[in-house]
């Protein structure tokens, strides 16, 4: 049972991480119908970011946090209207401005901070959280309850304000949207914005447990897009039922074998998935 217990808080939290990557990269795809390969890259900064004003600067912990989360917003909103603006709904543009983005983000971490060992992010709660046998570190259990404060606050904002709902109208249908006053522009500079901001706090929460250097977010794209894949493109709830099947499964594939193992049999899973469901387990942008 302890096991068995072990193995299911685990998967919470892998699947916390993963909702928090891709949650973003699905509500930008569902308004702006781009492909953002540098979403990963925006996690990479929200992790520096953290590295920066928690380690070297000894900023408290959640400051920083929202500092990388506010950070990594504001350059999601200026990489749309500087690179993303004249590609909206263009696929293939969009993913191409996208890996050129990829390899600037890339570039410019590595002039400032080089390609050296990797940035060590000390953990701001080493204490060890113990549950009837189960135990887990302070600082990889706070991914749960964030990620449940992140997508609580997404959800109220996307179901309960004028803004969210005119973003929600836009990725059902962009033309009958404009048709009622809703600007295109407007949603895509929001959806950039929010979108962005998730990848910036998945990258300053998992700063402290994970390796930070300039090419982190190769492999956390990719799983990213398995999830939004799976989830149906631009399906905020679909990608959240994703993320709980996936990080459940990658947790227990890595336990009783190993991670390579773990990522073919996600891929296999995406594969027969979309064979039988090509539109997602939910289908394309929510109603």
């Amino acid at each position: 049972m302890e096991f068995v217990g072990q193995t299911f808080l685990n998967g919470l939290m892998t699947s916390s991480f993963y909702a928090l990557i891709a949650v973003g990269l699905s509500l930008v795809f569902g308004v702006m119908h781009i492909v953002n390969f540098a979403h990963g890259e925006f996690y990479m900064v929200g992790a520096y970011t953290v590295w920066v004003l928690f380690a070297v600067m000894h900023w408290p912990f959640f400051l920083a946090v929202l500092a990388a989360i506010v950070l990594v917003g504001l350059l999601g909103v200026v990489t749309e209207r500087l690179v993303f603006r004249q590609a909206h709904g263009n696929v293939l543009s969009g993913f191409i401005m996208s890996v050129g983005l990829v390899f600037i983000l890339q570039v410019a971490v590595v002039k400032l901070w080089g390609v050296g060992k990797m940035k060590p992010v000390p953990a701001a709660f080493p204490q060890i959280l113990d549950m009837g046998g189960i135990s887990v570190s302070w600082q990889r259990f706070i991914v749960v309850p964030a990620t449940i404060i992140l997508l609580s606050a997404l959800w109220l904002f996307l179901d309960r304000t004028k803004l969210g709902r005119g973003l929600r109208a836009s990725a059902l249908d962009p033309d009958a949207a404009a048709l009622q006053g809703i600007s295109p522009q407007k949603c895509a500079t929001i959806a950039m914005l929010l979108g962005s901001a998730m990848a910036g706090a998945a990258g300053a929460f998992m700063a402290p447990i994970m390796s930070v250097h300039p090419y982190m977010g190769h492999s956390v794209v990719w799983t990213a897009f398995v999830v939004v894949i799976v989830g149906g493109p631009g399906n905020i709830r679909g990608t959240i039922l994703a993320s709980l099947l996936f990080g459940f499964l990658t947790t227990i594939i890595t336990t009783l074998l190993d991670s390579t193992i773990a990522n073919m049999v996600n891929t296999l899973v995406m594969l027969v998935l979309l064979s039988v469901r090509p539109q997602g387990v939910a289908g394309h942008a929510e109603h």
